[in-house]
């Protein structure tokens, strides 16, 4: 089966920057691929031309195997980090506008039901919550019944339970095997929805699969965990695998009883020990030697 996106070799080039270098990957037809990276590492870049809004200085995005063009403007939905919506206008009235704009696309009452707005179709745009307003770019989005969805950071700023109820809407567009490209600074939603991720750096991909085979491809068995203060300077010279965060500092190991015991020797307090499986978070951390932040 031929993919339904696939970028080749795409750089972008600034007077003092490469943003993008030499990037390629395929996304198939009703998965969900997720671009994943720290803040300058090149993924809003390769989202905005695998989106059409910039042009690469080499390579070329493909959909359908045919450069990005009439056909493709008509069956993408783009979920931006930032929208204006127009004033004085109710929930059904903003759809309508956006519609009108596609020659097919969900009706109307579709689109509220799919992204739970029937209750407030007849609401004031600018009297939405944060989370009701998301909604709303969503259905904004997928008006035209996209069979492409990008969807730049769409829970930043959400409290868990908004993300969770979010995820949800997304899970059932994936249900109707739309594809979606999704960029996002939670390492527990990219491991949610995504069937297949790319960790960017320094404007190239370090990592690429699916979430659960990356996790274990490059971590043993569990992880202990331990406050930084807790982590002594003997402890550091200790010949254990250690990944370092801002306040907690965690040794992978496939022996949880020697880690323990060499840990013991050289008196590192274990009250506040933490001992768990290895996470998307904890690989992201290991290649980038960053934390993902918002």
């Amino acid at each position: 089966m031929s993919p339904l996106l696939e970028v080749r070799n795409l750089v972008k080039l600034y007077p003092r920057v490469t943003a993008v270098d030499g990037v390629s990957f395929n996304v198939n037809e009703g998965a969900c691929f997720g671009l994943l990276g720290p803040n300058g590492a090149g993924k809003t870049t390769t989202i905005e031309i695998m989106e059409g809004i910039l042009p690469p200085s080499a390579g070329e995005v493909l959909y359908r195997g045919e450069p990005l063009g009439r056909r493709f403007r008509a069956e993408a939905g783009i979920l931006f980090q930032k929208t204006a919506l127009q004033d004085f206008l109710t929930v059904r009235q903003t759809l309508n506008l956006f519609r009108g704009l596609y020659p097919q696309g969900y009706e109307i009452d579709e689109l509220l039901e799919l992204c739970a707005l029937q209750k407030l179709a007849e609401r004031d745009n600018r009297k939405l919550s944060g989370g009701q307003q998301q909604r709303l770019l969503l259905a904004v989005a997928l008006v035209n019944d996209p069979a492409i969805l990008f969807l730049d950071e769409p829970t930043t700023g959400f409290d868990p339970q908004a993300r969770r109820n979010f995820w949800r809407l997304i899970e059932s567009v994936k249900a109707r095997r739309r594809t979606i490209i999704l960029t996002t600074h939670y390492m527990e939603e990219a491991q949610h929805l995504c069937d297949e991720i790319a960790i960017m750096d320094r404007g190239r991909i370090i990592a690429q699969g699916a979430p659960r085979e990356l996790v274990a491809g490059h971590f043993a068995d569990v992880l202990i965990e331990l406050p930084r203060a807790d982590f002594t300077a003997a402890a550091r010279a200790l010949p254990l695998r250690v990944i370092e965060g801002a306040e907690r500092v965690e040794i992978a190991t496939d022996d949880i009883d020697q880690t323990l015991k060499t840990l013991m020797s050289v008196h590192v307090p274990l009250r506040n020990l933490r001992i768990r499986p290895p996470n998307l978070e904890d690989l992201f951390l290991e290649l980038t030697g960053k934390e993902l932040r918002p």
